[in-house]
């Protein structure tokens, strides 16, 4: 089991201080808080994708590579890479460079992306969202797999005796999750090959996620890549922690009801009740989190969201204390006892090239 955090890179203004951090303020804090991420003992560290203020994070592999220097264990994933504004030939190279340079410790989600203004600053049309992401999914796994390809589709130039360079390390791709918050065709599409499926459950209940997850899962079995309980899951989710329940509750409330995604909607407690938000005490987020499971079946990879809604880098760093210290070694016991031993573990760079290696070996047998 895999546990992490993963942000959105939002610059939002404190609303106990007025205080509005600089972009090259949160840029750095970012790096800060994926460093702290490797030394609590957290597994992944996944950033996402914007073109659009108040997010920073528009260069996703600069920073991951910039990060894999400072690190030596650390995932480096993110959440998302827009599929459909990005050409596949230059996803392909920059994470295959980025493998080289952190020795394998890379994946990636695939999202489509739902802001409407940055499909046609990348020359695209929101409207295609659907098809772009499958085809130019298609097209990616190809630049990964093949050493020449010849390619033609509807949503870009035609390639001829192509080669992406650099290769990906070991001639292993990075392994891909494909996220969504509603559309089944990219459940479908993660079935299909194989891949992982990151349902982001941070904003509806838990039935409308239950349902894709199950789609998701039948498919995967539809397809042979296994039985449905062996498909690759990740979940979000969302905590603010403090040792005692009460003052997480006193202290986080100014920062819920002012968010720029959810702030003067729902209360605090209805959002709680309503969604994977736990706000309290280590063992109150331990226990919500171990529902997840009788929700959505055995899975392979929880990443947090931490470090939104203006919260200061330095509240940032305590909440990481407590999930590395008093959190995660906790549910990482009970999820990984609970788990039946057909069901795999999330696969990492160096389970996919024993599987590669091995398959080679029987081939040659």
């Amino acid at each position: 089991m895999q546990f992490g955090i993963f942000t959105v890179g939002d610059v939002t203004t404190d609303p106990t201080t007025g205080t509005t951090p600089t972009e090259h303020e949160r840029i750095k804090a970012m790096v800060r808080i994926a460093l702290k991420a490797e030394e609590v003992g957290l597994d992944v560290f996944a950033t996402g994708e914007h073109h659009n203020p108040p997010f920073v994070p528009s260069s996703p592999t600069t920073m991951l590579g910039h990060i894999a220097a400072q690190t030596s264990k650390l995932i480096l994933s993110t959440s998302t890479t827009l599929i459909t504004t990005n050409d596949p030939v230059k996803i392909a190279e920059d994470f295959a460079m980025l493998q080289h340079l952190a020795d394998g410790r890379v994946d990636l989600m695939m999202g489509r992306g739902n802001t409407g203004p940055v499909y046609p600053w990348f020359g695209e049309d929101i409207r295609q969202g659907i098809p772009l992401a499958i085809e130019k999914y298609a097209l990616l796994r190809r630049l990964w797999r093949e050493d020449v390809v010849d390619w033609e589709g509807e949503f870009r130039t035609p390639l001829q005796g192509f080669t992406a360079t650099p290769r990906p390390l070991d001639d292993v791709p990075p392994f891909v999750w494909h996220g969504s918050i509603r559309s089944p065709e990219i459940a479908e599409q993660a079935a299909y090959y194989g891949d992982g499926f990151f349902a982001n459950h941070i904003f509806w209940p838990k039935e409308h996620f239950q349902q894709l997850i199950a789609f998701y899962r039948q498919r995967f079995e539809h397809y042979g890549h296994g039985s449905a309980d062996q498909a690759i899951v990740g979940l979000g989710g969302q905590a603010f922690i403090r040792p005692k329940s009460q003052d997480a509750w006193t202290e986080f409330r100014p920062y819920f009801d002012n968010a720029p995604v959810y702030g003067h909607g729902p209360t605090l407690e209805e959002f709680t009740d309503q969604t994977p938000l736990t706000v309290g005490s280590p063992q109150e987020v331990i226990d919500k989190t171990l529902t997840f499971r009788e929700h959505f079946g055995d899975y392979q990879r929880q990443l947090f969201l931490m470090d939104h809604a203006g919260l200061p880098l330095k509240v940032v760093l305590e909440q990481l204390d407590l999930l590395g210290e008093h959190v995660v070694p906790v549910l990482r016991k009970e999820l990984d006892a609970m788990r039946p031993a057909h069901v795999p573990d999330a696969p990492t760079h160096e389970s996919l090239k024993a599987s590669k290696d091995a398959a080679l070996v029987g081939s040659q047998a």
